[in-house]
């Protein structure tokens, strides 16, 4: 079945472990489809935002040829809660219920250790995708990349658009992301790849407005949070398309050039 937003929806059957390593508890769920998901939850840390960024920037990832693992939206229930034993999931599970955000789980997948480092033709793009969308959640650190089939996989996207935790506060300023600089330098694949600036126009004539639209339509409207100066999901889903055009047309501000 798919959302009228367009992406699939499942329904969870198990819960079967969370992973501890993850900041905000997400867990690997069983679900309808006979899929196998880690679930990223509605209610944790950050809510609803971060969902709206994984799906988005997942999205531009696809149309760049990043790979990024499927997405699905998965439907959990209370049922499931009531049987988990830890009191710190059980708590994080019953905040859930209700739609979250699969992302495929890749069977015997490794954590990125530059080991196999991916092609200079995929880590520019990543880096490309990571300054569009001021990701700053790509550092040896945490990496946020899988290797999987002997390709790099970029995961984990939920600290990008940071602009959006703002807008309960202050309306969103297309104008200030656009000229947003990015600090690169710190960048897990900054030294496997070239100059990105390069790369710009290349890549930026695959996010055109009419794409960025679909991409932003794929959100489900539910998750899609106004305030006082977007007081409708539509609203909402116009700022995300102006916020990302604007810094599209303007790289100068933000795009890096070669490795120093």
């Amino acid at each position: 079945m798919l959302a009228p937003d367009g992406l699939p929806v499942v329904t969870a059957t198990r819960y079967v472990t969370p992973l501890k390593e993850g900041g905000s508890l997400p867990g690997i769920v069983e679900a309808s489809d006979d899929g196998t998901y880690v679930l990223k939850f509605r209610g944790a840390g950050q809510g609803l935002k971060v969902l709206v960024a994984e799906i988005v920037v997942a999205g531009l990832a696809a149309l760049i040829e990043v790979p990024v693992p499927a997405l699905a939206v998965v439907h959990l229930d209370a049922r499931i809660a009531k049987y988990e034993a830890d009191e710190e999931v059980q708590d994080l599970l019953t905040a859930s219920v209700g739609t979250n955000l699969g992302v495929d789980f890749l069977p015997g997948s490794l954590g990125y250790d530059g080991s196999q480092p991916p092609t200079v033709d995929l880590a520019e793009r990543i880096v490309w995708l990571d300054a569009v969308t001021a990701n700053v959640d790509r550092t040896w650190s945490n990496p946020n990349l899988l290797v999987w089939r002997g390709r790099t996989w970029a995961i984990d996207h939920g600290a990008a658009l940071y602009f959006h935790h703002s807008w309960p506060s202050r309306p969103p300023s297309p104008q200030r992301f656009a000229a947003q600089p990015f600090d690169a330098s710190r960048h897990v694949l900054r030294r496997v790849g070239g100059d990105v600036s390069r790369r710009h126009t290349e890549l930026a004539e695959r996010l055109t407005p009419d794409a960025v639209s679909t991409v932003v339509e794929s959100v489900p409207t539910e998750w899609l949070e106004p305030t006082a100066d977007l007081p409708d999901a539509a609203a909402v889903r116009t700022a995300y398309r102006e916020m990302l055009t604007a810094r599209l047309a303007s790289p100068a501000a933000w795009l890096p050039g070669a490795p120093s």
